[in-house]
């Protein structure tokens, strides 16, 4: 059971990786598309101060903890909290060269949160669990 539970969020973060790819590379706002009709507007889906970065907070901290929990052994684990937060920086600046699309820092700032907050969750928990 346990394995079984497991190997489904493993395959959840790929899926969710590759949802993340198809996204963030798309040029234009796919969600925006099905939402409104419209490929130019980015959907607000939680309303805030801040705009749309939060749906980049809450979508890279969804994904690092999906990676963490896959990756449960210790190296692995820096290996994904590495990788991830990296992907974050990279996938942002890609915004620079990606036709109908804007870099903004605040998303890059909501995409390193994310990770790092799963990350200081997930060490919080191990800690408590010990």
């Amino acid at each position: 059971m346990k394995n079984t539970i497991f190997s489904f969020l493993k395959y959840l973060f790929y899926f969710s990786f590759i949802v993340l790819l198809i996204l963030y590379l798309f040029p234009g706002s796919l969600i925006g598309y099905f939402l409104y009709g419209n490929f130019g507007k980015q959907p607000d889906l939680i309303s805030n101060p801040i705009g749309t970065s939060i749906n980049h907070l809450v979508f890279f901290f969804y994904l690092s903890i999906l990676a963490f929990i896959d990756q449960r052994n210790r190296k692995k684990f820096i290996n994904s909290f590495s990788f991830l937060f990296f992907i974050s920086i990279i996938l942002e600046l890609l915004h620079y060269f990606i036709p109908n699309r804007a870099f903004e820092l605040r998303d890059l700032y909501a995409n390193g949160l994310g990770v790092i907050l799963a990350y200081l969750m997930l060490k919080i928990f191990r800690k408590i669990k010990e």
